[in-house]
């Protein structure tokens, strides 16, 4: 058997010589004969066999310019009739029987969109008791002559179909994301009108194999084509570039299946569309071309560059893109061409918030120009064959790809038994599984951006997985092996793991012994807020070089559902037209696995989170190291090909009070090399700047690439050139500048008056232990604290709070419920130019016996109050870690939040899905308030409510929400959150933030981002 052909008797694919054409469909009286969708022994009938994806064109010109368009192909996608039932065996079980205008007229039929998903469109529900059965029914006009071979393709159909053309058994099939192509040259008729009709299954056998994390929906979900093969044409055609050892020469391969005896020439245009080879040769079945290309310009992810190659035969013209590279092991090191690469990737699922998997072009171009711009330079599709269009973009745009079969089981691990040996070591499914890996290399081989092939996901090991990379290597040395569930490595190229924690991949990076190298398929669970330690994983990468790098959970929001309509972060409404989007359980879906999964670095409607500003910066391709000598930044090339000549730098400094004083360009040393460093000099850093002061730097793309604009900011950096002024400096200075008196006295017994000379009060309150009101000059009637500035130590629970032990220890020892009481009666004094105040405090839950002892001594000058704060950890059943330690008030008339960054405070809310704690800045220097002015003075600047400084302390953070902690806790959607918006603005201070980690789905937050409830808290703060 030639490379790549696949026998039309294969066990389990059923020929056409088994179903009688024409033969009528028949609803089995009893279970024997079994259904084909319920027939374990049956994956295909009448299919052809799987081949390269390509199109035919007439002429040669028309095959260069790869416009579909001018193909020999028609799309039938498009509004098509649609009938459902509950069950295959109800409903018009004989629907392809009647004639196209009868149904046409009949009003249990409706228009849905093909591509589409039928629960999208208004119909049924997910995979609960039933299976239900969606019949559809197109009419189409045929364009060919009747020497010419008709083929029907279905790019993907979830989950099982049966097709008829006029009236006509065609065959049937399943494998939701893998084609299946018909020959129906002798169904349909030419120069009349033909009907297509097709029954889809919500479910089959094979539904036990596609159990993917995701929202179970139906239905023709992508493309249907004509293909017109004329009488002599091409079926298949398989390519590889072979590089010499030395990576500069290749051998282009290329294998052609012909139908008949034909002369084909193959032209090869170089990557400036320069035509730099051609050669013909005749034969007949499979043939081959070895053609030698001195040094061709390579392919890589950082420098997709492409060739093309048109195959030709008299009236039959197809082109492919050809990139020379070649993918290896060296030492165990992952490589190409010669070089060692990391994967800075991402998992992404097909997903649209509307249409579900049916997912428009653009939406899919838009996710992957979103990578681009983000620094990603791998994609897993996980967990099945992407849209074929998918790999054509990356090849264009550059990505390294792990192209995955449509396999995962996992749920048979779940329901009892041993889950391996109901399908995975099984015999009985070892065609089934053979199937999915035959369908995807058959159909992406030809794909330069394919670097991995993997098996599936999460279906354990056996022998069926063994029998697909025997398989795959049989037809395809060219590329490795992955598959996550062969913890061994057995049969897989390379070791693959699965939100390990950084401690675990370090062990296995310094391994003696090992000549495999290892991935993580998945890590860095990016739910809700998060992901945490990114920047951990990322310096492993680089230090070691066994590890290949990894691809982050993920993007495209994947939320699996049992029941009802279902999708990955649907767009939905309730019942008064308010819209958001729905996860499991707001479909009346029951039961559902909730907001688990909605994870992924993008929103539902594939707009950026947090995480992926967070991700791009962790993975940027140039890092700023340090700044040495005053005046130069040393830097390093993270590229695995590429110099830094595509990049300039530029450089700005702010000083302490977030002005810019100087900016500048910074030289980047020509052609420097991949993975290298090297010193940019400026002398313009040689001198002395104000205390506080910050140098910035941007990498910036100095040309526009098919994927961003010039001027992109690739890369940041920042250094501190001076540290910031002490707040005993900054109280001291200010003492100095305003040495007006300040005044206490008792306005009631529970109530401490501090005036100062200057305009502003406070009030005491000495029942409590807190400031209760501040009013300044400008406003005098108005106090600025709409809720006293007391203590807090809880934030709302994230979901990597929820998922992991942190949040249930924190519900345990009542975290929420902590307040601060004051233990004993609250001591004051007047001073020179200042009033003290001091407290002695706890902040404790009900019930148990923990508790924070707290010693906070106010000063009061002139114009600020200056806050320091003592606190010790006591009693039993502490807490394993604070969610943070800091202040917590609320500010009326906030909206503007000023410092280096100047916001309204809507910009810095985060508006989850599922509602949590969100919008916290950090590495906080100091944050000022402000209310703009509203009426005639709406033109004058904005007016300061509160400043917090924390001087020269580092780590401190932020958040000013229009919403508290109990808000966001108990909202599950944001229209909740919505309804329980205030006036003021929540405003926390906080010295100390619990990290994130990656708890919804692996590990919690490293040691040295908990905020362990042992330590002891010595800190202080200034406002004014």
């Amino acid at each position: 058997m030639s490379q790549g052909e696949v026998t039309s008797d294969v066990p389990g694919v059923v020929s056409s010589s088994d179903v009688k054409a024409g033969q009528a469909h028949v609803v089995p009286e009893d279970p024997d004969p079994l259904a084909d969708w319920e027939n374990l022994e049956v994956i295909h009938r009448n299919t052809l066999p799987p081949r390269a994806q390509f199109f035919l064109y007439d002429l040669e010109r028309d095959a260069r310019d790869r416009t579909v368009a001018a193909s020999k192909s028609q799309l039938l996608s498009g509004d098509w009739l649609f009938n459902l039932s509950k069950a295959p065996a109800e409903g018009p079980i004989d629907f392809y029987e009647r004639s196209f205008q009868d149904i046409v007229n009949d009003p249990d039929w409706t228009i849905v969109v093909v591509p589409g998903m039928w629960q999208l469109q208004g119909h049924g529900k997910g995979p609960q008791d039933d299976n239900e059965c969606g019949r559809y029914l197109t009419e189409f006009q045929l364009d060919a002559h009747p020497d010419e071979q008709i083929r029907l393709r279905f790019e993907g159909v979830d989950a099982a179909f049966k097709v008829w053309v006029n009236d006509t058994e065609v065959g049937y099939s399943q494998g939701s994301r893998n084609p299946s192509e018909f020959d129906i040259s002798q169904f349909v008729r030419h120069g009349d009108s033909n009907v297509l009709a097709v029954e889809v299954y919500q479910r089959c056998n094979g539904s036990y194999i596609e159990d993917q994390d995701q929202w179970w929906l139906s239905g023709i979900f992508r493309d249907v084509w004509l293909h017109v093969f004329p009488p002599t044409h091409f079926e298949d055609v398989h390519i590889q570039t072979i590089l010499d050892d030395k990576y500069e020469d290749a051998t282009l391969h290329v294998d052609l299946k012909l139908n008949s005896v034909a002369n084909v020439k193959l032209k090869l245009w170089d990557i400036n569309g320069k035509l730099m080879a051609e050669k013909t040769k005749a034969g007949e079945g499979w043939i081959g071309f070895d053609m030698p290309v001195d040094n061709p310009a390579k392919w890589t992810a950082e420098d997709p560059l492409l060739y093309q190659l048109v195959l030709s035969m008299p009236g039959c013209h197809l082109s492919e893109r050809v990139g020379f590279r070649r993918v290896e092991l060296l030492d165990g090191v992952f490589c190409v061409n010669g070089q060692p690469v990391k994967l800075r990737g991402v998992n992404r699922h097909e997903h649209h918030p509307d249409s579900g998997r049916a997912v428009p072009y653009e939406y899919m171009q838009q996710d992957l120009m979103l990578m681009k711009q983000h620094n990603i330079n791998a994609i897993r599709t996980s967990h099945y064959m992407n849209e074929y269009r998918f790999y054509e973009l990356a090849d264009e745009l550059g990505f390294w790809i792990l192209d995955e079969c449509d396999l995962e089981c996992h749920g048979l691990f779940e329901v009892g038994g041993n889950g391996v040996d109901f399908t995975t070591n099984n015999p009985r499914w070892k065609q089934a599984y053979l199937d999915r890996a035959r369908h995807m290399v058959m159909r992406d081989y030809n794909r330069p951006c394919i670097v991995l092939w993997s098996l599936g996901n999460e279906s354990g090991f056996g022998s069926n997985f063994a029998a697909m990379y025997d398989y795959i290597k049989s037809v395809d040395k060219s590329r490795l092996i992955h598959y996550e569930g062969d913890y061994e490595a057995e049969s897989a190229d390379i070791e693959s793991k699965m939100y390990h924690s950084v401690e675990d991949m370090e062990r296995y990076a310094k391994e003696r012994s090992w000549n495999k190298p290892v991935v993580l398929c998945e890590y860095i669970h990016a739910m809700g807020n998060g992901p945490g330690a990114i920047k951990e994983y990322i310096e492993l990468f680089y230090r070691y070089p066994r590890l290949m790098g990894g691809f982050c959970l993920g993007v495209g929001k994947s939320c699996k559902s049992f029941g009802h309509i279902s999708s990955n972060g649907l767009r939905t409404k309730t019942k008064d037209g308010r819209e958001y989007m729905g996860y499991g359980g707001d479909f009346a879906d029951d039961p559902n696995d909730g907001n688990f999964v909605l994870d992924g670095l993008c929103f539902s409607n594939h707009t950026a989170t947090p995480g992926l500003t967070e991700y791009k910066k962790a993975i940027e391709p140039v890092q700023a190291l340090s700044l040495e000598d005053g005046s130069s930044v040393r830097i390093i090339n993270r590229y695995d090909f590429k110099t830094l000549n595509h990049l300039k730098c530029s450089w700005y400094i702010l000083d302490g009070r977030s002005s810019p004083v100087a900016s500048g360009d910074a030289h980047i040393r020509q052609n420097l090399k991949p993975h290298s460093e090297a010193l940019m000099h400026s002398p313009a850093l040689a001198r002395t700047f104000e205390q506080g002061s910050y140098l910035n730097l941007r990498f910036e793309l100095l040309q526009r690439t098919s994927w961003a604009q010039h001027g992109h900011v690739v890369a940041t950096g920042q250094f501190l050139l001076d540290r910031p002024p002490s707040l005993q400096q900054l109280h001291d200075l200010n003492i100095r500048a305003n040495p007006a008196p300040v005044t206490a006295r008792l306005m009631k017994p529970t109530v401490l008056l501090v005036e100062a000379a200057s305009g502003i009060k406070w009030e005491f309150d000495l029942s409590t232990g807190d400031i209760s009101s501040f009013k300044r000059p400008d406003q005098p009637d108005t106090n600025i604290l709409t809720q006293p500035l007391s203590f807090d130590i809880y934030r709302a629970q994230t979901d990597n709070d929820r998922g992991c032990d942190f949040g249930r220890n924190w519900d345990y020892r009542r975290l929420h419920q902590a307040k601060h009481h004051r233990e004993t009666r609250v001591d004051w004094d007047e001073e020179e130019n200042s009033v003290w105040v001091k407290v002695l405090g706890r902040i404790a839950p009900p019930v148990l016996n923990w508790w924070l002892h707290v010693l906070v001594m106010y000063t009061f000058a002139a114009d600020h109050v200056r806050i320091k704060v003592v606190a010790q950890p006591k009693g039993q059943l502490l807490p394993r870690a604070w969610g943070r330690f800091g202040l917590v008030t609320a500010v009326a008339g906030c909206d503007r939040q000023f410092g280096r960054w100047d916001l309204s405070v809507d910009d810095l809310i985060t508006d989850y899905e599922f509602p949590q704690e969100n919008g916290n800045r950090t590495d906080v220097r100091f944050v000022e308030f402000k209310a703009k002015p509203s009426g005639e003075d709406e033109n004058r600047p904005a007016r300061r409510l509160l400043r917090a400084q924390f001087g020269d302390f580092e780590g401190a953070s932020f958040s000013a929400l229009p919403y508290s902690v109990k808000d966001l806790d108990k909202s599950k959607h944001p229209y909740e959150l919505h309804e329980r918006r205030r006036d003021d603005t929540a405003v926390h201070l906080d010295w100390y933030h619990h990290g994130l980690g990656t708890g919804s789905c692996g590990p919690e937050t490293l040691p040295q981002y908990t905020l362990d409830a042992q330590r002891l808290f010595n800190v202080e703060i200034m406002l004014d």
